[in-house]
């Protein structure tokens, strides 16, 4: 079956150009030109993968991307014409898988594509096959308010259970079992998926941004998953580990 792209895009002759290229390489491709009804459109096609342009009318695509993330699962890359690179980090802590610079070259833009997707499909094997790359065991890490049973896989914060993906629970069991030491991308990469880390992947930091509003942990000023420049993720510890 022909994976499913979306593109939102309000210039009809760059859709249509992208929209014709990605046909011809056999995907199925729709088209919305407005930020408006942009998240019906998604909800109601449930793509595997969006095109999502930052400049739209109504509603610009960063906030298309904040509001969908919490309930859609599948991959959104952004694409802008803005040379600034604070368009690409605000991608990306929004929920954003990858970005683009426009003027798109066609064959960089299906690499992407194609990445993304066989990214996808990797993980929906493993979860298939139920592979835990990350072995568990009956421990259960406490961390003030947030509870991490690993025996059940689930996730208790402030009471409230937290609905993980298996990808974004293996990747927090990794880190809380790492509390208090710097990971690496390389260190996350290769212990969560198995592979080394490419130096362009951009699908740690996406899983990171991803748990971290789910954490409730503010992206801006993150108080349990911290950034530490030009050397990976940290996760603080903030109370007893069990």
């Amino acid at each position: 079956m022909s994976e499913r792209i979306l593109i939102i895009e309000d210039d009809p002759r760059l859709a249509n150009l992208i929209q014709v290229y990605l046909v011809r390489q056999g995907y199925i491709v729709d088209w919305h030109n407005s930020g408006e009804g942009a998240e019906e459109k998604i909800h109601q096609l449930n793509p595997d993968l969006v095109i999502l342009d930052v400049m739209l009318p109504k509603k610009s695509g960063f906030d298309i991307c904040r509001d969908i993330r919490g309930w859609f699962a599948n991959y959104i890359l952004i694409m802008t014409a803005s040379e600034d690179n604070i368009d690409e980090i605000v991608g990306l802590e929004l929920g954003a898988d990858d970005y683009l610079a426009k003027p798109v070259e066609p064959r960089l833009l299906l690499a992407r594509i194609r990445a993304l997707l066989r990214r996808k499909q990797i993980e929906t094997e493993k979860d298939d096959v139920k592979e835990l790359v990350i072995p568990l065991n009956n421990k259960t890490l406490i961390f003030d308010n947030l509870v991490i049973d690993g025996e059940n896989r689930k996730v208790i914060l402030q009471e409230q259970e937290i609905d993980l993906t298996t990808a974004e629970f293996d990747l927090l069991w990794l880190l809380a079992n790492n509390a208090g030491n710097i990971l690496s991308r390389d260190d996350i990469f290769s212990q969560v998926r198995g592979i080394d880390f490419d130096g362009s992947d951009r699908s740690i930091d996406s899983r990171i941004s991803r748990l971290r509003r789910k954490l409730l942990d503010d992206p801006d000023n993150p108080s349990r998953i911290k950034t530490v420049r030009g050397k990976g993720y940290l996760f603080m510890r903030e109370g007893d580990s069990h």
